[in-house]
Order: C-alpha cells, then sequence, then structure tokens
C-alpha cells in the first residue's frame, strides 16, 4: 500500500484548518479537504474567547483578522434579572480579549494559512468513503465536484467535519459523558444594536437565555436558547418565538425593537453533548467531530483551536519516531478531556436554562459590589480562568 500523505484532514474550518496547517509547518505532507468552498458561511456563535485569540496571535494569523475591523471584545456581562455579573476576563497568554469574527472572514483566513503553510486543499471536494483495511483506516475516496472518484491514501485520516462527522461514522468510536439535546438554539444579526462586550441574558425562571455579541460590519450577532420541550412550536414561529423571548427584559426588548434585523434565522434542536474518544487505528478527531457541548457558553472555536495544537503535537511526536502513536494520542485525548470537563459540565447546567441551585444563586449574589470576584466569573466563562478554581470552596 503506498502512502501518499502523512496526514488528510477533513473538514477546513476551525478544526481541521488549524490541525492541517500546524503538521504541514512541521514538513509533514498534508491534504486538507472540504466539501464547501471559501468564503462560505456556517452555523455558528462565531466567538474566539481570549485563548483563541492568543492562539491565532502565535500562530500569526491575529494581524489579519484585526485588520478585518472585526470589533475587540475587552467586557463580559450576565444578566440573570435581579443581578448582574459583569467584568473584565484576566488574560490568557498575554490576552484579555475576545472578538466574534464572522465565519466567512475567519475560516477563510485559516484555510489561506493552511495552504500558505504547504498543505494541499481541495475545496468543493466530497468524501464519499473513508477507507478502511484490517481494522486500520487507510485513506479516503472522494470527488471532486463534477470529478471522477480518487482514492488518497494517509499514515492517519483526521476527522475534522463536525457533529456529524463522517469519519466519526465510519469509526464508530467509543461515546461517554453524553448529555440530551438542550436549549435549541437560533440566531439573526441586528444593525443599530450597539453593545458593550459579550452580553448575556439568563431568565431561568423562564426557560430562555440569550446573548449579543459584536462582529464584522457593525452587526451584532444575537443568539437566543429556548426550552427543548417547546422546540416543536418554535419551528412554526422561530421570528415570533425570538422575538417574545426578549419581553423577559424590557430595557434589552426595547434596543432590539429599535433595531434592524439583516439577516434570516439560523439555528438548531439537536444541541446534544458528548465526548468521542478521538484516535484509534489510523484515525483522529479534533473539534466538534471529538466533542460537543452547548453553544451557550461559545466554547466551540476554543476548544476546536486547542484540540487542533494538541493533536498536531502528538502526531509530530508520532510522525518524528520520539513517541508511540497509542502513547502520544492517549495524552491528547486525556489532555482534551482534563481541560474540556469542567467548563463541559458547567455548559451543561448553563444550558438546561433552569433557575440555579441554591448554593450557586448565594455565590452569585454574594458577587454583587465585589469586583474582584465578578472578574473571576467572567474569566471562568472566557475561559482564561479554570472552573474549579474559582468554583472551589
Amino acid at each position: 500500500m503506498s502512502t501518499n500523505y502523512d496526514a488528510i484532514v477533513v473538514g477546513a474550518r476551525c478544526g481541521g484548518s488549524p490541525t492541517a496547517m500546524l503538521l504541514a509547518r512541521d514538513g509533514y505532507r498534508v491534504l486538507l479537504v472540504d466539501k464547501a468552498t471559501f468564503p462560505s458561511d456556517t452555523m455558528s456563535t462565531h466567538l474566539a474567547h481570549p485563548p483563541a485569540v492568543a492562539a491565532l496571535d502565535r500562530w500569526g494569523i491575529l494581524d489579519k483578522l484585526e485588520a478585518t475591523n472585526c470589533p475587540p471584545i475587552t467586557r463580559y456581562s450576565f444578566d440573570f434579572g435581579p443581578v448582574t455579573v459583569a467584568g473584565t476576563p484576566h488574560a490568557a497568554n498575554g490576552t484579555d480579549r475576545a472578538y466574534c469574527p464572522r465565519r466567512i472572514v475567519l475560516d477563510a483566513l485559516l484555510v489561506d494559512a493552511a495552504a500558505a503553510a504547504g498543505a494541499e486543499v481541495r475545496e468543493a471536494f466530497t468524501v464519499e468513503e473513508v477507507l478502511v483495511e484490517d481494522g486500520r483506516v487507510t485513506g479516503i475516496r472522494g470527488h471532486a465536484k463534477g470529478g471522477d472518484s480518487v482514492t488518497e491514501r494517509a499514515k492517519v485520516v483526521i476527522g475534522a467535519d463536525g457533529r456529524h462527522s463522517l469519519v466519526a461514522k465510519a469509526v464508530d468510536p467509543e461515546r461517554y459523558n453524553e448529555v440530551p439535546a438542550l436549549a435549541p438554539a437560533y440566531y439573526a444579526y441586528w444593525s443599530d444594536l450597539p453593545t458593550e462586550g459579550f452580553d448575556t441574558y439568563i431568565r431561568a425562571e423562564s426557560g430562555r437565555g440569550w446573548a449579543a455579541i459584536p462582529t464584522h460590519d457593525g452587526l451584532t450577532c444575537v443568539v437566543q436558547g429556548t426550552p427543548q420541550a417547546d422546540f416543536a412550536t418554535t419551528k412554526k414561529d422561530v421570528e415570533g418565538t425570538y422575538l417574545k423571548g426578549f419581553e423577559l427584559a424590557p430595557a434589552f426588548a426595547e434596543r432590539i425593537n429599535g433595531a434592524t434585523r439583516e439577516s434570516g434565522f439560523m439555528g438548531a434542536g439537536d444541541l446534544a453533548g458528548y465526548f468521542r474518544k478521538p484516535y484509534g487505528p489510523g484515525w483522529a478527531l479534533v473539534g466538534d467531530a471529538g466533542y460537543h457541548k452547548h453553544p451557550i457558553t461559545a466554547f466551540g472555536i476554543t476548544d476546536a483551536f486547542r484540540d487542533a495544537e494538541l493533536v498536531a503535537t502528538a502526531l509530530d511526536d508520532t510522525f518524528a519516531e520520539r513517541r508511540p502513536y497509542e502513547h502520544a494520542m492517549a495524552d491528547y485525548q486525556r489532555a482534551r478531556d482534563e481541560e474540556a470537563l469542567p467548563i463541559y459540565g458547567f455548559t451543561c447546567d448553563f444550558a438546561k436554562l433552569e433557575p440555579p441551585p441554591p448554593e450557586m444563586q448565594q455565590l452569585i449574589g454574594a458577587m454583587q459590589g465585589n469586583q474582584e470576584a465578578q472578574d473571576g466569573f467572567v474569566s471562568v466563562m472566557a475561559g482564561t480562568l479554570p472552573a474549579p478554581e474559582f468554583f472551589g470552596p
């Protein structure tokens, strides 16, 4: 069997392009494929928390993002109704700001960076089959738009193709820490709706929550979660349900009633949480293909960037014969899970949109007037302070 590539990466968005870029920078032969062409949009809350911004800086991409005039976010606010917790996150690797770039901008920058690093990029390429021989993934079969099927082989095939990953379906990895779908979410873009930063509103007694986040072109992305039990009703009248939810915060309702919706609605109701074992013989998973949680805390991009660095490091060790594949990839899984589990648990609780337990209510109340504590809370939500450090005894 001839091996054309060291790695084939399926999916060229926030998990795949950085993985391909990092491996190509290490000198490996990488094929990056995606059924989309770029720039193009995809469903996403598209917030890059400070750790993701720090990663873009390390990779030499941040200056390109900043040149697109995406507004920086330095303030996080959580309006629980009776009380509001707001502050500035601690810095992560020297960065305390976030950005909410449109995916038509961010993903194109990432694809370009992968290509510039030396990865071979094939857009509008549909993967028909993940090839498995003697229990090991050996490559892919697929076709360009209007083209004949071709077979490409690699030492490892990396699935970075999202929640409905074709690679994951082919290898059927172990799943764990699963939670059912929570809080269907829909979003749209609005003009004339200024916001100070990442502004979140939780109305747990009504099972509603939403966030307003500034993005490109003077627009604000407003995403709202609703009760899972109401999903069938919500789907029948997304706009009506969405606008009615804002009535739970009259001041915000007045602001959005004076704004203009500039897009249709995007959203989903199948927002289950899970971890998948992210590696096996000849395959690996990164980003949402390997681990997914509800978007209410907007960690998808940040976690995908982290996982890209972890898996690229593990594969570099393997290809360079510094460590056996099994050892390096087991460390990738362990590091991913250790970093992800605390915010995963918090996100799952948050996405229930239920009144917080008494101890959490006490904590939120105790933070009033204590700016240091509020900065600590928003730092957890921004990914710059580990949740156990803040929520400890």
